[in-house]
């Protein structure tokens, strides 16, 4: 079995993926920000919940050495921190254009940084969005974001392919998770935005859960500096 760290693990994925990797008797290791855990459901299983500031360096660097530590080897890695801003870059502020990429292209970077230091032979999935890719209105500062993300990855997956670390990342459409609740929470807006989607529905946290199963699975170490659209097709079907 593997052992896993996860940050960003109080988001809408987080519960979902650490299910997932514990059923397979995986270790599963999480670090938060401020948001709690659902104690109930999670903590009987888990080795450690960790309250790790991911836009700061030497809070991830020692948590990635916590985890070393503790288990000794860490298979693999997933950044699930992340935000969404909306908004037309001439109605962005400063502050809400800083918290944007601190939040998503930061903390990849935190991880990434981290990493490379301490782990090999290890899988890192970061997480990226269609809106990287396909020109979304008023995503100017979050597909900014995200787009460091996929070429962080790509150059990463070249730095440390001699340590066999493979960096690959997922780009997700709208996914029905409490991040996003601004759109799903509105009957007008969630139509409008399934009637985008080829396959006729917003994502699931399951849909991204099952491939950054595949991503970590050992078997699977052959796949590096690439993108994975799971996106319900938008990103690729008119």
């Amino acid at each position: 079995m593997s052992n896993y760290l996860i940050v960003g693990a109080s988001g809408g994925i987080g519960s979902q993926l650490t299910d997932y990797l514990q059923d397979k008797g995986h270790t599963v290791l999480l670090a938060q920000h401020n948001n709690p855990i659902n104690q109930n459901t999670l903590v009987q299983s888990l080795t450690h919940i960790s309250s790790v500031e991911a836009t700061d360096f030497d809070s991830v660097s020692n948590f990635f050495n916590y985890g070393v530590e503790k288990l000794g080897k860490i298979h693999g890695v997933v950044n699930l921190a992340g935000s969404i801003l909306l908004k037309p870059a001439h109605k962005t502020s400063n502050d809400e254009f800083d918290y944007t990429i601190n939040q998503n292209l930061k903390t990849s970077f935190s991880i990434v940084r981290s990493a490379g230091l301490l782990l090999e032979n290890a899988s890192v999935v970061l997480i990226s969005s269609a809106a990287a890719s396909v020109g979304f209105s008023n995503h100017e500062a979050i597909a900014a974001a995200k787009a460091g993300i996929e070429g962080l990855a790509r150059s990463a997956a070249a730095t440390y392919s001699k340590k066999n670390i493979r960096f690959n990342v997922i780009a997700p459409s709208l996914l029905d998770t409490p991040l996003a609740t601004g759109i799903t929470s509105s009957p007008l807006a969630l139509k409008a935005s399934e009637k985008m989607h080829p396959l006729g529905r917003i994502g699931t946290p399951r849909d991204v859960v099952n491939m950054i199963g595949l991503l970590l699975d050992e078997e699977n170490n052959w796949i590096t500096g690439n993108v994975f659209h799971i996106d319900g097709g938008i990103s690729k079907i008119k």
